[in-house]
């Protein structure tokens, strides 16, 4: 499988940003992920992870967030639960693999399940968006320390336990086995990262 690489991918993201400040804010926000998700990369076990998938997922995860821009320059977030189908679909209309797809579409939280959606009435087909493979959790998990809120920010882990309460003690789980796996960032060596210029 080919895999994009940076400016490939931020060629991608220039062409789907609807605005120069939406641009700015989603990108840095995927380069930033890709950053903690490089910092975890370094340690010995996890070796057997794909860096360079890591990588790619990192840069992509987010893309479908453009398209819940609407004309105004605002974003949808009743509807922001979507950009990851949306962002599964621009990659498929560029050609690309469903492998790099299910970054966008199953980063979410940390993984919805068919009743997730059902029992929450979340407007996205019903069906599991858990992710699966190393390369996988590892996106999901990094996303979970930066925010794209503005200012954006980072987020600690048991700021983000914190967050994910509110879904269930099962999300608070999942939560805490992606750590046991992957670790915690050091977030105070990223921290200049986040810092977006502003437009």
């Amino acid at each position: 499988m080919r895999i994009p690489g940076p400016e490939e991918i931020r060629a991608l993201h220039e062409r789907h940003a609807p605005t120069a400040e939406a641009f700015a804010s989603v990108h840095r926000h995927c380069e930033v992920v890709w950053s903690i998700a490089e910092q975890l990369l370094a340690s010995p076990r996890l070796a057997h992870v794909d860096a360079e998938l890591v990588r790619a997922g990192c840069l992509l995860h987010d893309i479908g967030v453009y398209r819940l821009y609407g004309h105004d320059g605002r974003l949808d977030h009743k509807n922001y639960i979507r950009h990851g189908l949306l962002g599964q679909e621009i990659l498929e209309g560029e050609g690309f693999p469903e492998t790099l797809g299910r970054f966008c579409s199953h980063h979410t939280g940390v993984g919805l399940t068919r009743h997730d959606v059902e029992s929450q009435n979340l407007p996205v087909p019903p069906a599991d968006y858990l992710a699966e493979t190393a390369e996988e959790r590892l996106v999901m998990y990094a996303d979970k320390f930066h925010s794209k809120s503005r200012p954006s920010r980072f987020l600690s882990a048991d700021a983000y336990a914190a967050h994910v309460r509110r879904f269930g003690a099962d999300k608070v789980t999942a939560f805490q086995a992606l750590r046991a796996e992957f670790g915690d960032p050091d977030l105070a060596r990223l921290t200049p990262c986040a810092e977006v210029p502003p437009a």
